[in-house]
């Protein structure tokens, strides 16, 4: 047996060995250097015998089923086939190629840590401690000191305190970090009043417009200013004592001590005074991704977290040497499942997708294999979707496991009168049925509202699909 293939099977079963689904993802900031070994042997211990640990070992054994069916197609593949599939790849490159746009110059800008950082912020006795905020069914984020054991987002919090005892878990608190997103939105439409938001925490901008009107402006209206008074913008960025902010993080360079700072014109300058903008106004710091597309700036924003941006400039080739060791475990929209598969082929870096770019053709959807290839050639979209009728709202909490049914259609009820709640506020019309679609997994609830009838609020709730709840 190839060594791929046995890779695949000892993912894990029930007789005690590590599910790989479980296993530490420390593809985030602050965890690396861990000793993955340790913290795995703790995982596994702390979550057998759970429900959340019986889910999981069911996702193992249906993508290790998928694996296999995927391996044994691999030996029935002919080295024509391979050929005719290689003429595929090579066709595609070239279109690819013709495509490719150099002249946007998009950014990703995330905060960090965001939810624990907001509470840290509010509660300084917590800055020096490990935290996460959520609950003890599932943890939304955690901060730096909390991933130096391995706690992370997306992790029960039961099992994030075997791996740190001391780990203070904090509860939700939506309304606050409602607020200080809007704060930081109002910053970022200075510079693309068109962004994209993709959660309360991250957004993409395309800067290329300002960048072309910033040439012209006087140093004046590249100036920011720390001032004594409290915390304001008008023209001017204000710190309420004069010194730096919070420091939430160990690696978080001080700001410069003088009252005026003056940012260039360059796109880095425009990121760095985008980003000393916020954390003057909120005393929070934000991460920033630079490159000719979303999907580059996307990567990028991870590149120096925690307070710290990445650039990569309008050029093929330096395009093409970022790319080419990039792990594929990095790339936005390659989770678990594929990266997976992809590591039973042998395949862990971009430059290995294009290698294999004819197996792939053979083995992959159409969709899938073309996505492969534009991901290894460091393509994405430069066109940032704005502007359109909005399809659908939601709403969402984490929550403690209910069993009751009753309690269950009382939770919707209260997410459904959140939900209309915010339709008023955006002053949307709902287009939907009265039936509130839930979907509930791992202790997240989503309601989205649709059809063709108007409703008026308040929301009712004549029926309630729940989804996942035994």
């Amino acid at each position: 047996m190839d060594d791929t293939k046995q890779s695949a099977g000892r993912a894990t079963s029930s007789d005690g060995r590590f599910l790989s689904r479980m296993a530490l993802n420390d593809n985030k900031a602050g965890m690396e250097g861990l000793d993955k070994e340790k913290i795995n042997k703790i995982i596994l211990e702390a979550s057998k015998g759970s429900r959340f640990y019986e889910n999981e070992l069911k996702k193992e054994q249906q993508v290790n089923q998928r694996i296999e069916k995927m391996l044994q197609q691999k030996e029935q593949i002919t080295e024509q086939q391979l050929s005719k599939a290689q003429s595929q790849v090579e066709k595609l490159a070239v279109e690819l190629e013709r495509g490719r746009e150099l002249g946007y110059t998009i950014v990703h800008v995330d905060m960090d840590a965001f939810y624990a950082a907001v509470e840290m912020r509010d509660r300084p006795e917590l800055r020096d401690k490990p935290m996460a905020v959520g609950s003890m069914s599932m943890l939304s984020t955690s901060n730096y000191h909390a991933r130096k054991f391995g706690v992370r987002a997306a992790m029960p919090g039961f099992i994030a305190k075997k791996l740190c005892p001391s780990l203070i878990i904090v509860q939700l608190h939506f309304d606050k970090y409602k607020a200080v997103s809007t704060e930081v939105r109002e910053i970022f439409a200075d510079y693309d009043p068109n962004f994209l938001p993709m959660s309360l925490d991250e957004a993409y901008l395309d800067i290329t417009e300002h960048l072309e009107q910033r040439r012209c402006w006087p140093e004046s209206r590249r100036t920011c200013y720390i001032s004594t008074d409290s915390p304001s913008e008008g023209g001017s960025v204000n710190e309420g004592d004069g010194n730096t902010s919070p420091v939430l993080f160990e690696d978080s360079p001080p700001l410069p001590p003088q009252k005026a700072v003056v940012f260039g014109i360059s796109a880095e300058e425009v990121v760095k005074e985008m980003r000393f903008r916020i954390e003057q106004r909120t005393t929070l710091t934000a991460s920033a991704g630079i490159a000719p597309n979303m999907m580059l700036a996307k990567v990028c924003s991870d590149m120096n977290k925690p307070n710290g941006q990445y650039m990569i400039p309008p050029d093929r080739q330096a395009v093409m040497d970022f790319i080419q060791g990039l792990p594929i475990r990095k790339v936005p929209g390659i989770g678990k499942v594929t990266e997976k598969m992809l590591r039973a082929l042998g395949i862990t870096t971009c430059a290995e997708l294009y290698q294999q770019g004819a197996l792939l053709t053979l083995l992959f959807s159409e969709t899938s294999w073309h996505h492969f290839m534009e991901i290894s050639l460091g393509l994405g979209s430069t066109h940032i979707e704005r502007d359109g009728e909005r399809k659908s709202m939601s709403t969402e909490r984490t929550f403690s496991e209910l069993s009751n049914a009753e309690d269950q259609y009382s939770f919707c009820r209260e997410l459904c009168h959140d939900l209309a709640q915010d339709l008023l506020k955006e002053e949307l019309k709902v287009q939907g049925s009265t039936r509130a679609h839930t979907a509930i997994s791992q202790g997240t609830a989503s309601y989205i509202c649709h059809n063709n009838k108007q409703i008026s609020y308040p929301l009712t709730v004549a029926e309630t699909q729940l989804l996942g709840v035994k």
